[in-house]
């Protein structure tokens, strides 16, 4: 059903917000704070203006952003923080008494925002807007409970101004839940490939990439396959594309106009984001790209295992296997709360941008 025949329905269901100034998402309770980050700015106005608009988020701690008792489903979420911190800071989701996040993910990448720089992003379910406004409309139900959190793993207080929007409803027995999973390798070690889902068991759907890619050597880069490998294939997949920019829809190196790549963002796909030294094909540039698997979502029934070659063109018409800098997060919805497979634990050292 579309967003707009969707908008005019009835639903049995009870809107509720959490943010700095209604921790709780208490009915009524918002623009109630006495104490805040803006308490100063608000000293000749008081109570219900702007009195705590933001959390203060100190070096290594974990910022409880929001607890929800269910049943319900997160609708949209709002947030904006320092570019400085996008990477050294995780963003985590648990669901129903999990013990491991389902979420569990550098807070820039969740956002289309791997490098630490700001770029507008205009899609579906992820929008960024001036001057780093991070929106997400991706659907995330729960049965019994949700928790949301940021882990400050920089050496450096942060401002973290924040908005979650659900509503409290049943679920379908059918609904599956939302997770994120991010992995790096750098530099991928010769003639291997990144994996985005190592393997995995049981049900669900993939539904979304985001890679931050960095080039090691001159040239193009993008020649790489992506492979999703489906319940029973082991030694090869039964989906495979043709090429990296294939897979996140351009085509023939991104170069337009000649000499240039040609940035792009829409609803399903886009690169956003081109970092590079200088010319079109030195060293070291960088590149943020995501894709959207909204309208052809990927499904499987007993497992699943996603991988990415780093692939490029050396003399004489040559392939040359890449040792690049790939750090992906991979977007699915799985029929348990947790997998403990996808949720590893990430540190500073990783997450590092040089």
């Amino acid at each position: 059903m579309s967003l707009l025949t969707d908008a005019s329905r009835w639903h049995e269901a009870r809107s509720r917000s959490i943010s700095a100034e209604n921790s709780t998402g208490t009915p009524g309770g918002g623009g109630r704070a006495t104490t805040g980050t803006g308490a100063s700015a608000a000293r000749e106005l008081g109570v219900g203006w702007k009195v705590s608009p933001s959390v203060m988020v100190e070096p290594g701690a974990t910022q409880l952003v929001g607890a929800i008792t269910g049943p319900g489903v997160i609708r949209h979420i709002w947030l904006t923080c320092p570019p400085e911190v996008w990477r050294e800071t995780v963003l985590q989701f648990f669901w129903d008494d999990a013990t491991v996040p389902a979420v569990n993910v550098p807070l820039g990448d969740f956002f289309c925002e791997g490098w630490g720089q700001r770029c507008n992003v205009n899609s579906m379910p992820i929008a960024v807007n001036p001057a780093g406004g991070m929106n997400c409309y991706w659907a995330m139900p729960f049965r019994k409970n949700a928790r949301i959190q940021l882990i400050n793993l920089g050496d450096r207080e942060f401002p973290l101004y924040y908005q979650v929007d659900y509503t409290l409803e049943e679920v379908p027995a059918d609904t599956l839940y939302f997770h994120a999973t991010w992995r790096r390798s750098d530099p991928l070690p010769a003639k291997t490939v990144h994996e985005l889902v190592p393997q995995i068991s049981g049900r669900g759907q993939y539904v979304g990439t985001y890679l931050a890619y960095e080039s090691h050597s001159t040239g193009w880069w993008g020649e790489g396959e992506m492979k999703f490998y489906l319940d029973e294939d082991r030694e090869f997949p039964t989906i495979c594309g043709t090429g990296t920019e294939d897979y996140f829809g351009g085509a023939w190196n991104f170069e337009q106009p000649a000499g240039e790549y040609g940035r792009y963002s829409t609803p399903f796909l886009g690169l956003p984001q081109v970092i590079k030294p200088d010319g079109l094909y030195q060293s070291q540039p960088r590149f943020g790209l995501y894709r959207w698997h909204l309208a052809d979502a990927i499904r499987f029934t007993t497992g699943l295992r996603v991988t990415l070659q780093s692939l490029g063109w050396r003399s004489g018409g040559r392939y040359l296997a890449q040792q690049d800098d790939l750090a992906t997060t991979a977007f699915l919805y799985l029929e348990t709360p947790g997998c403990d497979v996808l949720a590893q634990e990430l540190t500073g050292d990783q997450l590092e941008i040089l």
